[in-house]
């Protein structure tokens, strides 16, 4: 057909014979798993959605890359791993890199009309005009007439602040909620789950308001819709943790007979597929369908077009004020969790994640030594490896990390070879990655941290001498991990590996080197001198040597600097708050 081009927004038209286009429809929800009537949950209330997917296809091992939005957003919007770009920790700022677009820019190009109701939250710094409009009022209907559109409606109500929200009439039944078993089954725990019930209630009506939307303009027929959450539930052991539990999201994809062509192999009106696919797989798939080529640093693939993954892969970075880094892959029935640093426990304390009542609760119960040792675990040390058979372990409480060896040894395989071939960078300190990274060594670093954290071994004391930093720090994590100081290292040149010797020294030596450790990390502490990263990990380092901590340092905290307004603005914050 014939269709008028609008290029850029200007005045001036061009005419263009092209085949026709569909129109691109992302209705999104947060913090939900696939918790709707259509992906067999018989308590979800979700009429609209379930009548879109009898429509169209339902994928059953879907996975977010990330259990957290921010981290997740910058996955999709990039068509690149977080991690591969240093983007994995939650509210962080990178570069995208050289030449890089986000697909949005992509499909601006491809002369799409793009529009995004609301919510952004990359961790990427903008470069050049991604949206045509992104706002409360975007809207494919602000379009010029004639142009295909990509829009992205998004549905905040069912984010994990919204379960706590109080007053609140619940419709669902405390009584009917089905409680996970690593959770206590208490009334608080009952209001939450119900209340996250309730919500995804109203996002049904409110998905279904922009189909009639789409209906009510006659373009049902020429719209490709895609339906998902940014990751699991907003519930505690959920969010924020590269479980199936945090990453499988429900999606449902919807595709016209206008562009049956476009149909994957296994489409089938109100069918269902258990092909693994990720977030990073979103960008490659709608620029196909918007007849554009993905460009070559993309790492995902296009999901319709009869390419299958077998494995799809999470991951888990600092966690607002708390340091961490977990991996994970999913092959459609077996989870497998790294944990690259298995000394801290789960819970540790994030202060908004403590604001959920079933989060304090579950705490205090751990306390009074009131949980069982399914319960209580989360409030423990991590195992370095976990492995978990969701077909029959739908809460991935049994770890097979120490009886399915064939699987394990697959699994690993798996992972080592994604964490390399993406160019993870999560293995750098987190304040290295606003640097020069040119010289980063993916293998060399990785080497290190798997023998750090697997506990194999005396402490990696030759780690400590190497030229690259990255490993140095690896390798004092192996002395904390193991209980044991490396001694201070006050004249290594960076902060970072400083901060994780003093902490090892603060936590595991004498006296004296307790205090001169304490000393280290105040200073560290300080952003306006070093940097909001490094005083999140020397506050860190300070926290975990509690009372071990002079008590003349304890009152110095407090009047520490907050560092400079950014994305990771407050985290120091709350951690001198949890100090003192």
């Amino acid at each position: 057909m014939t269709r008028r081009a609008f290029l850029g927004g200007a005045a001036s038209l061009a005419l263009a014979a092209q085949p026709k286009r569909p129109n691109i429809l992302w209705i999104t929800c947060e913090d939900m798993s696939p918790n709707i009537g259509c992906f067999g949950d018989a308590f979800a209330k979700t009429p609209l959605l379930d009548a879109l997917a009898a429509k169209g296809l339902r994928y059953r091992s879907c996975w977010s890359n990330a259990p957290v939005c921010a981290p997740a957003r910058t996955t999709i919007i990039s068509g690149m791993y977080a991690p591969a770009m240093g983007a994995e920790h939650m509210r962080s700022l990178v570069n995208m890199g050289p030449g890089r677009k986000m697909f949005p820019q992509l499909l601006r190009e491809a002369g799409y009309y793009t529009s995004n109701n609301s919510k952004e939250d990359y961790n990427l710094e903008l470069t050049g005009k991604v949206w045509d409009e992104s706002g409360p009022r975007a809207h494919w209907r602000k379009r010029p007439p004639g142009q295909p559109f990509f829009s992205v409606f998004n549905f905040l109500g069912t984010h994990e602040s919204q379960i706590r929200t109080r007053p609140h009439e619940w419709k669902h039944s405390f009584e009917g909620v089905r409680v996970p078993a690593y959770h206590p089954d208490t009334p608080e725990v009952r209001q939450d789950w119900a209340q996250y019930y309730d919500n995804i209630e109203s996002m049904d009506a409110w998905a279904g308001r922009i189909l009639k939307e789409l209906s009510d303009d006659g373009l049902t027929g020429d719209t490709i819709v895609f339906f998902f959450s940014d990751h699991g539930s907003g519930m505690p052991r959920s969010k924020r943790w590269p479980y199936d539990s945090g990453l499988r999201v429900p999606l449902i994809l919807s595709i016209p007979e206008t562009f049956s062509a476009f149909r994957p192999p296994e489409y089938k009106t109100g069918a269902e597929t258990r092909r693994p696919v990720s977030f990073v797989d979103l960008a490659p798939t709608v620029l196909r369908l918007a007849g554009a080529a993905p460009p070559p640093y993309h790492q995902g693939i296009d999901f319709t077009a009869g390419k299958a993954r077998e494995y799809v892969f999470g991951f888990r970075g600092r966690m607002d004020e708390r340091v961490d880094m977990v991996r994970s892959a999913f092959d459609g029935r077996y989870v497998y969790i790294r944990n690259y640093m298995p000394h801290k426990i789960y819970g540790q304390h994030i202060a908004y994640m403590f604001e959920t009542p079933t989060t304090r609760v579950w705490k205090e119960l751990y306390d009074a030594g009131k949980l069982n040792a399914v319960q209580k675990r989360f409030w423990e040390r991590k195992p370095f490896e976990e492995l978990y058979d969701v077909s029959r372990d739908r809460d991935e409480i049994d770890n097979l990390a120490g009886k399915e060896k064939a699987i394990i040894a697959r699994m690993r395989k798996a992972l080592d070879n994604w964490l390399i071939t993406s160019g993870d960078k999560g293995f750098l300190p987190e304040a290295e990655l606003h640097g020069d990274v040119s010289d980063y060594d993916v293998a060399k670093v990785k080497g290190m941290a798997d023998r750090a954290a697997s506990m194999e071994g005396p402490p990696p004391a030759d780690g400590l001498k190497s030229d690259s930093s990255a490993v140095r720090y690896w390798a004092a994590l192996g002395y904390i991990m193991r209980g044991k100081s490396p001694g201070l290292l006050a004249a290594d040149p960076s902060p970072s590996v400083r901060a994780i010797a003093a902490e090892a020294a603060g936590c595991f030596g004498g006296p004296d080197e307790a205090r001169a450790a304490a000393e280290t990390l105040l200073d560290l502490g300080d952003a306006s001198k070093h940097g909001v990263y490094v005083a999140i990990l020397a506050l860190n380092g300070l926290a975990a040597m509690g009372t071990r901590a002079p008590a003349d340092i304890r009152p110095k905290i407090k009047d520490l600097p907050d560092g400079p307004p950014g994305r990771a603005a407050g985290y120091v914050s709350n951690l001198k708050k949890g100090i003192m």
